[in-house]
C-alpha cells in the first residue's frame, strides 16, 4: 500500500489536487496487481460511490495518471499510470487478456511496438492487448 505521502506527490506531481478520495483511489490502483473495472474498483474500495470513484477517474486521465484498457470483452478497465508527465503517458506498453479467466494483465516491460501512420496522422494514445491464456490457467 502506497503512503498517503506518496499518493499526495504523484498527485501533485500530474497538477491533480490531492483531495481524500482522489488518496484511496490511487492507493487502490497502486495495489492492484492488475487494471481493474469500475465495478472491481468500487468493491475494492468500498466507501466511495461508482459516480465519486468515476469522477475520480476521469480527472486521472485528464492528467495522464491512469491508463484505460478496452480488452474488447468487459468494457473499460483502469491501471495507474507510471508516466512522469502530467502532459503526456511515457509508459505505454502491452497487455495481456485471458480467455479462460477473463483477467486482463499488464505486461510492464514489453512496449507497444512502434507503428508508422500514413501522413497526416498523429498518435495520441494507442491501446494494445493480446490475448490467450495466462501462465496460471495454462497450468490447470
Amino acid at each position: 500500500m502506497l503512503a498517503e505521502e506518496h499518493c499526495v506527490s504523484l498527485l501533485e506531481s500530474h497538477h491533480v489536487k490531492p483531495t481524500a478520495n482522489r488518496i484511496v483511489v490511487v492507493r487502490a490502483l497502486a495495489a492492484a496487481s492488475r487494471p481493474l473495472l469500475l465495478s472491481e474498483l468500487e468493491a475494492k474500495i468500498g466507501t466511495i460511490d461508482k459516480s465519486g470513484i468515476f469522477r475520480t477517474l476521469t480527472v486521472f486521465k485528464e492528467n495522464h495518471l491512469v491508463h484505460l484498457v478496452e480488452d474488447g470483452c468487459q468494457g473499460v478497465r483502469y491501471e495507474l499510470c507510471h508516466s512522469h508527465h502530467a502532459d503526456e503517458d511515457d509508459d505505454m506498453h502491452v497487455h495481456f487478456h485471458c480467455e479462460q479467466c477473463h483477467r486482463t494483465f499488464c505486461l510492464d516491460n514489453t512496449p507497444i511496438p512502434t507503428i508508422d501512420l500514413p501522413e497526416g496522422y498523429r498518435m495520441s494514445s494507442a491501446n494494445y492487448v493480446v490475448k490467450g491464456i495466462c501462465p496460471e490457467c495454462a497450468g490447470k
